[in-house]
């Protein structure tokens, strides 16, 4: 199906390049194996560090012609596989086409190369007086691999997801050509969205080189609250009532006490509060500050009603601190306390969330498994971890399936979604078919064909 990577590509792809950009067989780490969680692995034959638009065209024309795999990579902070080389081939490491190109005020746009961090982006632009709106929890990955999944994070109840926030891309098709879509219009209907179909397609269409993203000004005034109630029920049956109440929420994000106590220990920091089963974590943001406390109260007030036994203002830079830094490194915390883990990130209807959660628990209970989860409460988003602790890889394999299955069952039952925000990449591609159906993926196999002739880019993610 593909060839191999021989020497005479590899000295090819060092005249494109530069001999210390191309690494092959055992000078490549072992780290470009797979991704954050490691359940996929597979070693790349050739990697290479690109730095241009120029560069990776010209190696796509080369991989295309002699039918070489290309995979492309980032931060390597995906889950479900998508940037491991499955059929080894080249790896394109996007890490140093790193720069934050421009940033226009009167378009409200930042111009950036793929290998920008998010937190990097974020950082430039509040120094700016600016907002880059979406907020992953995983602030280290690229924000080119942010667009190639369609990330959300905790602010996607106010302003949506990354594909919200792309203007314009300009891409590199697996066959070599260079083309650019959208721009820093704010508006377009001229023929079909490209970009909209590149923002979630996990690098199998194209590769990004260069993006255009939308900024707002900064907020002036932004107020967290930290939510105590008895039951998981309480919590999320408050939702819609949060989201009926008009206040200007950018955060509606659920957590167990069981996952405080995870990010305790890994932090070595203690939570402000850990007592109650279930919390919600609710943020509001503005430039008016009367305006804020009114929302504030106006939204807490909303959960007491509901059963919640208190209402913490999250206002100092020390809760803040505490309290967000206890949010992001959930995933972290969760990974750190078991001996291996996978991810379910389904995501389903806001007022089925407490029955798909509570679905979980009896699944732990049946299976005999810790499955601890976390997630954006706002928008149905469910982050749910099954962790191997101490089973033999026979039982773990075992159980994992079952789990797996039954839980992707259950979101179709509830009219939800395979994934969320992580993409579907190698380890969900049964689930998302079974979920779609055949003549969906029939559709998705046919752009794949019309981008992809040789089907070299990313092969075996999304669909077969």
């Amino acid at each position: 199906m593909f060839n191999k990577v021989t020497e005479a590509d590899v000295k090819f792809l060092k005249t494109v390049t530069a001999e210390e950009r191309v690494l092959v067989g055992g000078e490549i780490s072992e780290d470009y194996s797979h991704d954050e969680l490691g359940g996929i692995s597979n070693m790349p034959e050739a990697l290479v560090t690109v730095k241009t638009t120029e560069e990776v065209s010209e190696i796509m024309k080369y991989a295309n012609e002699h039918r070489i795999p290309v995979v492309v990579r980032g931060s390597g902070t995906g889950l479900v596989g998508a940037g491991v080389a499955l059929y080894g081939g080249i790896m394109l490491d996007m890490t140093k086409m790193n720069k934050i190109l421009e940033l226009d005020e009167d378009n409200l746009t930042v111009t950036i190369q793929p290998g920008v961090l998010l937190m990097e982006l974020a950082a430039f632009c509040e120094s700016h007086q600016f907002m880059y709106p979406p907020d992953p929890g995983e602030k280290s990955a690229t924000v080119g691999g942010n667009i190639s999944t369609n990330a959300g994070g905790m602010r996607a109840v106010k302003y949506g997801t990354t594909r919200d926030f792309v203007r314009g891309l300009t891409i590199v098709l697996p066959t070599g050509e260079i083309i650019k879509t959208g721009g820093k219009v704010v508006k377009n209907s001229t023929g079909y969205s490209i970009k909209d179909l590149l923002c979630g397609s996990e690098g199998t269409l194209g590769i990004i080189t260069e993006a255009i993203m939308k900024v707002i000004p900064l907020p002036a005034f932004t107020m967290s609250l930290l939510v105590p109630f008895t039951s998981m029920e309480a919590a999320i049956s408050t939702v819609p009532k949060l989201v009926k109440s008009k206040a200007s929420l950018v955060a509606i994000e659920f957590f167990e006490k069981e996952t405080i106590g995870f990010a305790e220990t890994y932090l070595g920091k203690r939570f402000p509060d850990s007592s109650a089963p279930a919390y919600l974590l609710l943020t509001v943001d503005g430039n008016d500050m009367e305006v804020i406390d009114k929302e504030a109260d106006r939204v807490a007030r909303v959960c007491l009603e509901e059963g919640a036994t208190d209402a913490f203002i999250v206002d100092t830079e020390e809760r803040k601190t505490s309290v967000w830094s206890a949010r992001s490194a959930f995933l972290e915390a969760i990974k750190g306390s078991t001996t291996e883990m996978d991810e379910c990130d389904v995501v389903v209807p806001r007022d089925r969330i407490a029955e798909f959660i509570l679905y979980t628990h009896e699944l732990s209970d049946r299976f005999n498994i810790r499955i601890p989860s976390f997630g954006h409460a706002g928008d149905g988003n469910l982050h749910i971890y099954i962790c191997r602790d101490g089973l033999s890889e026979e039982e773990w394999k075992e159980k994992l399936s079952e789990v797996f299955k039954l839980m992707y069952d259950k979101a179709k039952e509830y009219k939800g979604l395979v994934s969320g925000e992580h993409g579907i990449g190698y380890a969900k591609k049964p689930y998302m078919a079974d979920i779609y159906g055949e003549d969906m993926i029939a559709l998705m196999k046919r752009i794949k064909l019309a981008f992809d002739p040789n089907g070299i880019l990313n092969p075996g993610k999304i669909i077969d």
